[in-house]
């Protein structure tokens, strides 16, 4: 006797085949592109070329090779993925990206003007450097905590005015408790005596060049910040004569928007799709 199969199995193990006949071309000029580190393969229709499918490597001379052949080949509109989309070889995967895309079943991404693309390029590498800059801050307290000098227990941050001066005196050789916390401005809480009690340390001279080094690396990358924002004033202030230029108002959020974009948090096997249209 044949034992039947639980219905739910059954259904959940069903799956809906897509009736590619019914579907109609939408991007009769279409390529896939599977991108790769070191390269990337291209299909176009069968109908264009004996050899739809071509591998390019990645250097700007072979990317323009493939823009060549393209053009040659009649395309107007590409679909590219650096993610795979469950295909087992690259070749299989840039035949799929064409076929979804010539069916017209991909989504565009979000493609930023160079504005855009410039200031947040700006901003993300602002952002590194105050992480990195948050990371030699790190250290310099974990130094003085090895030397027992108890300064973040007293000063609420130690990169502060209070905090940079009493560090600078130290490794310029002053050892004296109470002629570093006099250094502390006036408006910090703790009261000059628990300042002088967290200086006395053990002032071991490896600990010590460890902390000259964070301290001149923590300067370092504040220079740099103040570059980025430099850079980014000027940027801002030429986005902005454009748009004034175009009668467009470049108003805060406008530039909070050219800036204050969010951080990538992963891949996703979405493609991407450009399209060039003659004129």
């Amino acid at each position: 006797m044949n034992k039947k199969k639980p219905e739910g199995k059954q259904k959940g193990s069903a799956q809906k085949k897509v009736d590619w006949k019914a579907l109609e071309i939408v991007h009769p000029d279409a390529a896939g592109i599977d991108v790769g580190g070191s390269e990337h393969w291209v299909a176009v229709s069968p109908d264009r070329d004996a050899e739809p499918v071509r591998r390019f490597g990645p250097f700007t001379a072979d990317l323009h090779e493939m823009a060549r052949w393209l053009v040659e080949k009649g395309v107007r509109s590409v679909a590219m993925q650096s993610t795979g989309v469950g295909r087992k070889s690259d070749v299989e995967e840039c035949q799929w990206l064409l076929k979804l895309h010539a069916f017209g079943l991909l989504n565009n991404s979000f493609q930023p003007t160079d504005e855009i693309r410039i200031a947040r390029t700006l901003w993300r590498q602002r952002g590194n450097l105050v992480a990195e800059a948050s990371s030699a801050i790190q250290r310099m307290q974990k130094v003085l905590t090895e030397m027992n000098v108890q300064l973040s227990n007293v000063l609420s941050d130690i990169s502060g005015v209070s905090g940079m001066k009493i560090i600078g005196a130290i490794l310029k050789g002053e050892r004296d408790p109470q002629t570093l916390a006099s250094l502390a401005r006036p408006e910090v809480k703790a009261t000059p005596r628990d300042i002088a009690k967290s200086l006395e340390g053990n002032w071991r001279e490896e600990l010590l060049f460890v902390l000259r080094q964070q301290v001149e690396l923590y300067r370092i990358h504040q220079e740099k910040i103040s570059d980025c924002d430099f850079q980014l004033r000027q940027h801002l202030e030429s986005f902005g004569s454009k748009e004034k230029a175009a009668g467009i108002p470049l108003n805060s959020t406008c530039a909070r928007s050219c800036i204050a974009l969010p951080e990538s948090t992963g891949r996703k096997s979405t493609a991407s799709t450009y399209s060039r249209h003659r004129r």
